[in-house]
């Protein structure tokens, strides 16, 4: 598949090997690692570095071949799901602080048009989340009003 905006080709990257079951020597139990998911959300990590605190932190390569869910989905049975998906969130940060930049730098033209990318990849995110049911049919980006933490 081509790239989005640069017109050229993607490269294809390594596929993750999934087996049925977890490998023997992860030295915790699933439930173990259950708790350590919904510990590291209560102190406010997020889903991403979650993962990789349990990869380099605790040798667990995959919370899914482990776990047999993902780690959003531990953390909605456990009542500490986000409000807005992570991608979304990580976007309007993005958005926000660069127009943030765009007020003291009024000229920055490549900047500029990395703020319309950004704002154009958050629109279709929305239009995906609310077609699924992540975000309510109401929600609405804002782009004047929005502020880091979304």
């Amino acid at each position: 598949m081509a790239r989005l905006y640069a017109r050229k080709r993607g490269k294809s990257g390594s596929k993750r090997l999934y087996r049925d079951k977890a490998p023997e020597w992860i030295p915790l139990t699933p439930e173990e690692i259950e708790n350590i998911i919904v510990d590291l959300a209560k102190k406010g990590y997020s889903m991403a570095m979650i993962g990789i605190i349990l990869r380099d932190q605790y040798g667990v390569p995959n919370v899914r071949q482990i776990l047999g869910k993902k780690i959003t989905k531990v953390l909605e049975e456990h009542g500490l799901k986000p409000s807005m998906p992570e991608d979304l969130d990580n976007l309007i940060r993005k958005a926000v602080k660069l127009r943030k930049h765009l007020t003291m730098h009024r000229k920055d033209f490549h900047n500029k048009r990395a703020l319309h990318l950004i704002e154009s990849k958050i629109k279709r995110l929305v239009r995906y989340y609310k077609r699924t049911g992540k975000l309510p049919e109401d929600w609405n980006y804002q782009k004047y009003v929005a502020t880091i933490g979304g």
